[in-house]
């Protein structure tokens, strides 16, 4: 089992600048890809961006540009720097981790969320 604590949200006026983290403890070693999804009120929850163990990214549309994911594999630590902050971007940021199973699908963990909110 795998557990991710995040930190860095908080409250910023548009346009400016915040840096998530998240890290995993557990069962560390399985884990392959990892990532923030985010969800607003009132609104599913979405994409913002991953990364696998290799490095490969991906990111949604909305952010590309202006957030940057990127990971520390002997901290075992996923960073999410958010840049160009909008209202739009205001909502509870999730890290996720997916961790490989020989056999069945992909095991996905999540952290408890951290509040972003941003100002205009």
């Amino acid at each position: 089992q795998v557990q991710l604590v995040e930190s860095g949200g908080g409250l910023v006026q548009a346009g400016g600048s915040l840096r998530l983290s998240c890290t995993a403890s557990g069962s560390i070693g399985s884990i392959n890809i990892m990532g923030w999804y985010r969800q607003a009120p009132g609104k599913q929850r979405e994409l913002v961006a991953t990364i696998s163990s290799g490095g490969s990214t991906n990111s949604a549309a909305s952010v590309k540009g202006r957030f940057t994911i990127s990971r520390d594999n002997a901290k075992n630590t996923v960073h999410l720097q958010m840049n160009s902050l909008k209202p739009e971007d205001t909502a509870v940021y999730y890290c996720t981790a997916d961790s490989y199973r020989a056999v069945l699908p992909p095991l996905r963990s999540w952290g408890q969320g951290t509040q972003v909110t941003v100002s205009s």
